[in-house]
């Protein structure tokens, strides 16, 4: 799965949209002191109220909201899981049956197998919903006798979201009619759909066509995957997110070349990366081994930098001199995030693409920050003096 492909299905989850059809919706209520069910209801999401259509799809939508790698990790099935418990079998038969009553009963079966394995420690409720979006497999056309919406992609799939409750906090209330003031005396537990634990979408798509030995785990917390759920539950191999690369990718780097650089080398070796990315886009993300590594480096003017070092640092690091890492995974996005200069003074945010301004420099025998500047520096409104060093 691309950046595309999971912006295009995270669009579809909008009221009335016309290439997505919700059938069934079922919510289980688990009480977190028994760990059992208490409560569950199916009906076609069509009946519900259009209030409760809205919150749904709201939460739908936040589920599936996050970058991947960080919030949303496409996953492999276990091949070495146990044929009765492996759940990709779980869910492709309630994906592929028509009848909605074998439907209920399999998502019944999965969310045992949650509680098996879980301890909940709050009133849980978990949404599941069936449905299928479209897609055109080409793009509109304006000069042919017809449009690329004249042919789709059908995708059916299951939606799970995981939502954690809470307890109405006392509160003071003001009756109109009454005029006086009352005591929020409300007893029912609040679901939390706008701030989703987790969940799954089930199958994952590539290159437009549904893959069921994939499915995409959803986290509600970036850079935090629930590894037991993703292992005892989905039976999924886990993955390395997205910080976590970023690590390696640094610890292989100090392995090669030492722990430190001038900004304008680090800045050089970001935009490496960062063309590599953009030279693949709309593509399946490029992945560095330990080549394209030693070719960042060398090209960035870090010195002394070979493909036996690199190699060796790879192993060093991973255990695995073949081990590739996602380009989008080790830099920093140059469009919304910054990088960090940490001091004991203060902590300077700077965009990646400006590091060449930056320099670490030995003045009066202290070190310091210099940041070069093309206007007068303004602190709350004051501009500040320009000095000659």
């Amino acid at each position: 799965m691309i950046k595309k492909e999971l912006a295009h299905i995270r669009k579809q989850f909008k009221l009335d949209h016309e290439m997505l059809h919700l059938y069934e919706i079922l919510n289980v209520y688990i009480m977190k002191e028994t760990n059992e069910i208490y409560h569950y209801e199916r009906q076609p999401f069509a009946m519900l109220e259009r209030e409760k259509q809205e919150l749904y799809m709201g939460n739908f939508k936040k589920l599936l909201t996050g970058e991947l790698d960080q919030k949303m990790f496409e996953l492999t099935f276990q091949a070495e899981a146990e044929e009765g418990e492996l759940s990709r079998i779980l869910l492709h038969q309630a994906l592929v049956t028509g009848d909605p009553d074998e439907w209920h009963d399999l998502m019944i079966l999965l969310v045992e197998k949650m509680m098996a394995n879980t301890a909940y420690e709050r009133d849980t409720v978990i949404t599941f919903v069936r449905g299928q979006y479209s897609r055109p497999t080409q793009a509109r056309n304006d000069e042919a006798e017809t449009t690329g919406k004249d042919e789709m992609f059908s995708h059916p799939f299951i939606l799970c979201s995981v939502n954690s409750t809470e307890h109405h906090r006392k509160t003071l209330m003001f009756d109109y009619v009454e005029r006086e003031y009352k005591y929020n005396v409300f007893v029912d537990p609040i679901v939390k759909l706008n701030t989703p634990e987790q969940g799954f979408f089930f199958p994952s798509v590539t290159d437009n066509y549904s893959d069921i030995n994939r499915i995409l785990y959803c986290s509600g917390k970036a850079n935090e995957p629930n590894w037991h759920f993703i292992d005892k539950v989905l039976n999924a191999e886990k993955t390395v997110t997205a910080y976590e690369e970023r690590a390696i990718f640094e610890e292989i780097v100090k392995e090669v070349a030492g722990e430190q650089f001038d900004a304008s080398t680090i800045a050089q070796v970001y935009e490496e990366i960062h063309q590599l990315i953009e030279d693949h886009e709309g593509e399946e993300p490029p992945k560095l081994d330990y080549t394209d590594v030693e070719r960042v480096l060398t090209v960035s003017g870090v010195e002394n930098v070979t493909k036996e070092k690199v190699e060796q640092a790879f192993q060093t690091i991973t255990d695995d001199k073949y081990y590739e890492m996602k380009a989008s995974s080790v830099i920093p996005k140059f469009t919304s995030k910054s990088i960090k200069i940490e001091t004991k003074v203060a902590t300077i945010s700077i965009s990646p693409q400006d590091l060449r301004y930056v320099k670490q420099v030995n003045y009066q025998g202290k070190r310091c920050i210099l940041i070069e500047v093309d206007e007068d520096a303004v602190i709350e409104g004051f501009t500040l003096n320009t000095e000659t060093l």
